[in-house]
């Protein structure tokens, strides 16, 4: 997963489980760590509204973990507009790298597809009609 520090809330919270799943590694630079959301906002009379920050992510161990800090890259790469002239883009560079390395190594292993659901029955039964 491409992530750097332009990456805040839902920007967070998705590397974070990706990594905290062991789904893959994480290639750019350290997320932005703004995660506390905002929930209950009643409006004000003039239409306006006033918003405060008023529940965090924390950790199992009781830290805040990702808030103030971010998430932290596996692979660090860097994106410099220098090197990103003419479509370059040394992060995707890096991810492609990576995983034609772990294709390599590791091979290709697509999931197994469950067998469809049965939606005969969806729907409302005729009794309920």
């Amino acid at each position: 997963m491409l992530i750097n520090g332009n990456a805040g809330s839902g920007g967070d919270m998705f590397p974070w489980l990706f990594k905290h799943h062991g789904l893959g590694k994480l290639i750019g630079t350290r997320t932005w760590g703004g995660l506390v959301g905002i929930s209950g906002v009643p409006p004000l009379i003039d239409g306006g509204a006033v918003t405060v920050p008023n529940f965090g992510f924390y950790e199992l161990d009781g830290t805040w973990g990702i808030e103030g800090h971010g998430v932290e890259a596996d692979i660090v790469v860097e994106a410099d507009p220098a090197l990103m002239q003419d479509g370059a883009d040394p992060q995707l560079d890096a991810a492609i790298e990576h995983l034609l390395h772990e294709i390599k190594v590791n091979g290709f292993h697509p999931p197994s597809r469950p067998t469809p659901p049965d939606r005969t029955r969806i729907g409302i039964d005729e009794a309920d009609k």
